[in-house]
């Protein structure tokens, strides 16, 4: 890269938050620092409705993942409080910026980010950049485009991860001139751009060389073959296909074991006290306002399927959320990671699951016939097909995916070429 040292600020959630979106943003900022940036990361204090009854903190893990860094974290902007959206503006400006990134991951974020972007684009003295993790939400409402048109409108260039995602910003935005292009390099204005790159393979959590995985399985009663599902359990993740799909392959084999680690997204709150029990209240009236009927997951409940089945001697729940810390033991004592989703966009479970040489098995929606290369790299089950989502089960156990096939196709998915097409260095 030049001499000159950028300035860059990375807004999502700082690594006080739950989730891969946090993840995420603290990676890009470690991944740009690494490459010469003064990195900052401004985040939200609360990043949703007051409504929404959930507590997305991690006040689990102990691990600082910026230890040893130079990034400064200023949490400032709280979705309840367009005060604190004006402070923002004014606290980017006072920092000077050459580029601000934005991570995009919900259109109900589009309000407060709306603001923001558009004051900082008429301020016109950093670049604006918008990382677009999706475009189309996996649970639609009515007034999902509207908030996605007011928080994507005003940037100057586009990160999408999978042309889906660029051909679906392109449709939401049909009056922009885009440009794309995987190199990083910029269209000349009014053009915007869009680079079209990738989920990077997350290097935030590795195996750790001497884990103990026999006795970890021993202390999980987990048999020879293991099948994983990660991370928050909800209904587009298709964690009931899983179960459903494990079912058939536990009858035929007698060594293989399931195992679910992640919260269940909505249940997180005290279900006792008030204030839970008013948000659960606000929120179940929102929802029916706009928010079509087969899209409220509320009671989602897969788990349950594991009793209805009687499966409990071939599965291991771990049905809280997971510290920084303790990620790695689940990957490491598994064989192949199970994505069966209902509906997906790139996602940071099979991103994380590379960094640990695991096969990913997932359906044809999405992004994943874009990142699985049937065979080779993991493979891929028909949509809605639970028989053929068991025997992509059974044939990952009959013919195993060598993890030197995991490591080559994850080669070009690295944080540092993902933060050079930003820096265009």
């Amino acid at each position: 890269m030049s001499d000159k040292k950028l300035k860059i600020v990375c807004f999502g959630p700082g690594p006080a938050f739950k989730g891969g979106i946090s993840n995420y943003n603290t990676s890009l900022g470690l991944a740009l620092e690494k490459e010469g940036a003064e990195v900052h990361i401004v985040s939200w204090t609360q990043q949703y409705p007051a409504i929404i009854p959930r507590d997305f903190k991690d006040r689990a893990s102990k691990h600082d993942l910026l230890e040893g860094t130079q990034i400064k974290v200023s949490y400032l902007t709280n979705y309840n409080n367009p005060l604190s959206w004006k402070k923002t503006v004014n606290f980017i400006k006072k920092l000077k910026p050459d580029k601000v990134i934005f991570q995009w991951a919900i259109a109900i974020q589009g309000l407060p980010l709306g603001y923001i972007t558009k004051k900082l684009f008429k301020w016109g003295k950093t670049e604006l950049i918008i990382d677009c993790h999706l475009v189309v939400q996996k649970e639609g409402s009515k007034l999902d485009r509207f908030f996605s048109e007011l928080g994507l409108s005003h940037a100057h260039t586009y990160i999408a991860h999978a042309y889906k995602t660029a051909n679906e910003l392109k449709e939401l935005l049909p009056k922009k001139q885009f440009e794309i292009n995987e190199t990083g390099s910029r269209a000349t204005p009014p053009k915007r751009s869009i680079i079209k790159l990738y989920h990077p393979v997350y290097d935030l959590f590795k195996p750790v060389p001497n884990f103990d995985i026999a006795k970890a399985k021993q202390e999980m009663n987990l048999k020879e073959n293991v099948f994983l599902f990660f991370g928050f359990i909800r209904k587009y993740k298709g964690l009931h296909q899983v179960i459903q799909a494990f079912d058939i392959v536990r009858k035929q084999r007698n060594d293989v074991s399931l195992l679910i680690v992640g919260e269940s997204f909505w249940n997180t709150l005290p279900k006792n006290s008030l204030g839970s029990k008013i948000k659960k209240t606000l929120f179940g009236l929102a929802k029916k306002i706009f928010l079509k009927k087969t899209d409220d997951e509320q009671n989602y409940n897969p788990l349950a399927l594991v009793d209805a089945l009687g499966m409990q001697e071939s599965v291991f729940i771990y049905n809280q959320f997971v510290p920084n810390e303790d990620v790695h033991k689940y990957f490491q004592v598994s064989n192949n990671i199970v994505l069966y989703y209902l509906t997906a966009t790139p996602s940071g479970v099979e991103s994380l699951s590379y960094n640990f040489n695991l096969p990913v098995l997932a359906t044809t929606v999405g992004h994943f016939p874009e990142t699985i290369e049937d065979g080779f790299n993991g493979y891929l089950a028909k949509d809605k097909d639970i028989q053929d989502m068991a025997s992509v089960m059974l044939k990952a156990l009959a013919h195993p995916i060598p993890p030197q096939n995991i490591s080559k196709s994850s080669e070009k998915l690295s944080w540092a070429n993902y933060a050079k097409a930003i820096l265009n260095s």
